[in-house]
């Protein structure tokens, strides 16, 4: 079964590679989507997927990568849609 999920993620999260350890997890788990840093200085995700898949992906972004902060996670899931042929950075 497949389903999509939107991530806020705040804190120590930018200039440290989040983007890119973000984007490695999620093409190791067949994800689409992207991650983008926002100008007050939080990133979104937005992924689509098997659950399992999205369970295993939520479970990397609450640890980060090395030298990140997090001080708040927002999750918000959301109804597959098939929006997304592959996951990207994107800039803002």
């Amino acid at each position: 079964m497949k389903k999509a999920a939107r991530y806020i993620i705040k804190g120590t999260v930018q200039g440290i590679f989040f983007r890119q350890f973000i984007k490695e997890h999620a093409d190791k788990l067949n994800l689409k989507g992207f991650v983008r840093n926002l100008t007050n200085g939080d990133i979104e995700i937005r992924v689509e997927g098997i659950i399992e898949s999205i369970e295993r992906f939520t479970s990397q972004v609450k640890k980060g990568p090395e030298h990140c902060q997090i001080r708040d996670i927002q999750i918000e899931e959301k109804k597959w849609e098939g929006e997304f042929k592959e996951f990207k950075i994107l800039r803002f």
